[in-house]
């Protein structure tokens, strides 16, 4: 009980590379269906969202995609698959609404974030349209320019 208190909100994996390559804009929270041995493994060594993303398919379903959780190294027959899709627990209205921005606006859905909350894991995803290398370049001089003003400040 006293450890579901400390594991309250902590991040357990943030998509550095949705921030960098994505301009961001709506965000939802999903809980995720997995098994025992993830959350065992989650527990322990983390996920690692680089490289996933969200598809929604016709039947009003949205799941996680290579997304990789490390096997738990004390499982055994019944451990998971590292990058097998995951179910995202989400409301059909919220999967409508993000739906329909995926078809109107031309939209994509990437995981920024996954934590704990309470004991239950939950990913924040987000909609977010691709960025040209030229918003890249500016992001990278914003950067700069902060790192050296902090160093100097």
């Amino acid at each position: 009980m006293a450890n579901d208190k400390k594991q309250a909100n902590k991040i357990i994996s943030s998509n550095k590379k949705a921030y960098f390559d994505y301009l961001l804009f709506d965000k939802f929270e999903a809980g995720i269906a997995l098994l025992g041995t993830e959350i065992k493994s989650i527990r322990r060594n983390g996920a690692n969202l680089k490289d996933s993303y969200i598809k929604i398919t016709d039947n009003l379903e949205a799941y996680l995609i290579n997304c990789h959780i490390s096997p738990y190294e004390f499982g055994n027959i019944y451990n998971h698959e590292p990058r097998r899709e995951r179910k995202l627990l989400l409301n059909k209205k919220e999967i409508l609404k993000i739906l329909n921005k995926v078809k109107q606006e031309k939209y994509t859905i990437v995981p920024t974030q996954m934590h704990f909350s309470a004991r239950w894991v939950k990913l924040e995803i987000a909609l977010a349209k691709g960025k040209k290398l030229y918003d890249k370049r500016e992001s990278i001089k914003k950067k700069d320019i902060e790192r050296d003003i902090k160093r100097l400040g």
